[in-house]
């Protein structure tokens, strides 16, 4: 009787502890499982809620570029994100530097001039870092084959556009002219952005026009088709000249077709720079950067000029601080 009795109690204790030892494991592993999601969802998120890219005008790379790689900040992390058309680099700068955007592209020779406090900078600009060494910015000026225009020394006292004031473009063909001897008093200035250049060419208003974009540019691509367009030509001795003292410029071709031209044609490029706020954790200028790199083959599928952009030069002639962030992302790269 008596082991009769005890079995039932032992049988009642063990079902007890085990019990007891489920309902105390249960919540542990849905605490676990509840971890490594939040730790997952972590990863696949900004600290940033909004991520605003500043480009360029509607029709250029900058703005089709930066429209691919805000598509992929929101597929990649759900951060709202979205681009704003501007004046492009001297703007974009500004805007970075008041906080009103969180990304930009921008020419390297204005993110020098930024960080020197030169040309259109009062002071310099402290607050920027760089990500990444883009693609180079072509300077392509343009004219028409009855112009008689064939080298930019021939610009001298000719109706010109040099993008809108401010840009990067406008930028660049001011500092070109000034290497060949040549002051925006030498010439009557437009400043016009591409598609209006573009107009003023087609309508006979102006004799020729600078476009410092990727290649190919979408307007001259426009423009080709109902005018005998020619491209101008640099003299690269010269060009070499003026990169002694800005050594952000190098010597380039446009390669023979690009715009119905049979032979490549001399002139200069800057390479692009893709900036942020200093003020961006380190955290999220990793992730930024690593997003850019892993989606590298959609942003080329977006326009042309993101062929030349790659992870083996991405940091080679950086104008601003580098973010610690990418820093990170490129050592990890190294590394491997």
């Amino acid at each position: 009787m008596i082991n009769s009795f005890k079995s039932p109690l032992l049988l009642s204790a063990l079902l007890s502890a085990t019990l007891g030892l489920t309902a105390c494991s249960s919540p542990s592993s849905e605490s676990t499982d509840s971890t490594s999601a939040d730790s997952a969802a972590a990863a696949d998120k900004l600290d940033t809620k909004f991520l605003t890219i500043a480009t360029g005008g509607a029709s250029g790379p900058y703005n089709i570029i930066g429209t691919s790689l805000s598509e992929v900040y929101v597929k990649t992390f759900g951060v709202n994100s979205k681009t704003q058309t501007t004046g492009a680099s001297v703007e974009n700068v500004n805007l970075l530097t008041q906080g009103k955007v969180d990304m930009v592209l921008a020419l390297s020779d204005v993110v020098t001039d930024a960080v020197e406090g030169k040309n259109n900078f009062d002071q310099p600009i402290t607050n920027i870092q760089q990500i990444a060494v883009l693609y180079p910015n072509v300077v392509q000026i343009v004219t028409t084959q009855k112009s008689g225009i064939k080298n930019i020394e021939d610009l001298r006292g000719k109706r010109i556009a040099v993008g809108d004031q401010g840009s990067g473009t406008e930028v660049n063909a001011r500092t070109l002219l000034e290497g060949f001897g040549i002051t925006y008093d030498d010439v009557t200035v437009d400043y016009l952005g591409f598609a209006e250049a573009a107009d003023g060419m087609k309508a006979g208003k102006i004799e020729a026009a600078f476009f410092s974009s990727g290649l190919p540019n979408s307007s001259l691509m426009e423009l080709e088709q109902g005018l005998d367009l020619q491209i101008v030509t640099i003299n690269q001795d010269k060009l070499k000249e003026i990169i002694a003292t800005k050594p952000y410029f190098k010597t380039f071709e446009i390669p023979a077709g690009t715009y119905g031209n049979d032979a490549a044609i001399p002139t200069a490029a800057i390479m692009n720079a893709l900036l942020v706020s200093s003020d961006l954790s380190e955290t999220d200028g990793y992730k930024l950067t690593k997003a850019l790199f892993d989606n590298l083959e959609g942003l080329k599928t977006a326009h042309q000029a993101a062929n030349d952009i790659s992870l083996a030069t991405a940091t080679e002639g950086m104008v601003a601080p580098i973010h610690p962030g990418a820093k990170k992302y490129y050592d990890e790269q190294a590394a491997k």
